[in-house]
């Protein structure tokens, strides 16, 4: 188990938001989580856990200090845990473009050189960091995942490739074609080739439309109308009808007058929270 160097440490809402550091296997490198434990964690009572994937150009920090989401975790007795966006370092390779990677990786296990070296987000995400999360804080094996853009991509994609691991999901703003979107073609080129084939079971509309009953998670999805991002990367609309294909379990909400910005997260964080909360402790 790794040796975890705490950052920084701030009481919020009678509980707690940290950040640590620790050497990643699977990153193979040194990253960076932030973790919200609410008031019954920090009296040693296991919580369950949400885990939020930020989107392009983030870090741990966006969520935790813009969405506003302490005070509803707090209320309903869920920690938050937000890893890095890709590894991170002088060693670790990049590019010179906000959408490619440190603070891109898109939360796969990258294949082709120079990223496989240390781009491996699945398996930091899915395994890694779990099990030094439940290792090492007071919470249960009870969890959900969600994210935004990006992380909405990884959030979607992460649930579908592991079914029973979370026990719902949700999105604010996702990249749900990414096989077929600029900022998807890129990435996925980049990380596991020019081979389309590989690229579709890291593709959140093509994995639901295949779905089967054993990979159903309840999922909620809330897009802004006014997104910049809407019609060119984000393809909302086929989800939708991957979800009406497989009759996957979707709640897709679209509201008018919102953008992709942290403001339309803050504004509905707290439904997505209770929706979470509800699954969680059902």
């Amino acid at each position: 188990m790794p040796t975890l160097k705490e950052l920084s440490a701030n009481r919020s809402f009678g509980g707690w938001h940290k950040q640590y550091e620790f050497h990643s296997q699977a990153l193979n490198g040194k990253t960076r989580f932030a973790i919200f434990l609410p008031p019954e964690a920090d009296a040693g009572k296991p919580v369950p856990v949400l885990y939020w994937l930020s989107g392009l150009t983030c870090t741990d920090e966006n969520f935790m200090q813009k969405a506003g989401a302490h005070r509803i975790a707090a209320e309903l007795g869920i920690a938050i845990v937000a890893p890095d966006t890709s590894p991170r370092g002088e060693q670790v390779a990049n590019a010179d473009q906000y959408d490619l990677g440190q603070g891109a990786g898109f939360y796969l296990d990258a294949t082709e050189a120079p990223w496989a070296e240390h781009y491996r987000m699945e398996t930091f995400v899915t395994e890694e960091l779990i099990s030094m999360v439940e290792a090492q804080f007071p919470v249960t094996d009870q969890r959900a995942i969600a994210g935004h853009s990006m992380g909405g991509h990884g959030a979607l994609v992460l649930s579908l490739r592991h079914p029973g691991r979370y026990c719902s999901v949700s999105a604010f703003s996702p990249i749900c074609n990414p096989a077929a979107a600029p900022w998807g073609i890129g990435a996925f080129t980049a990380y596991l080739g020019e081979d389309r084939s590989r690229w579709n079971p890291h593709d959140a509309s093509e994995l639901m439309k295949a779905a089967t009953s054993d990979q159903y998670c309840p999922t909620l999805v809330s897009l802004g109308l006014s997104d910049a991002f809407l019609s060119e990367q984000l393809h909302p609309e086929k989800l939708a009808q991957a979800a009406e294909k497989s009759g996957y379990p979707l709640t897709l909400e679209q509201h008018p007058g919102y953008d992709h910005s942290y403001y339309f997260v803050a504004t509905f964080i707290e439904q997505h929270l209770r929706f979470h909360g509800e699954m969680l402790n059902s």
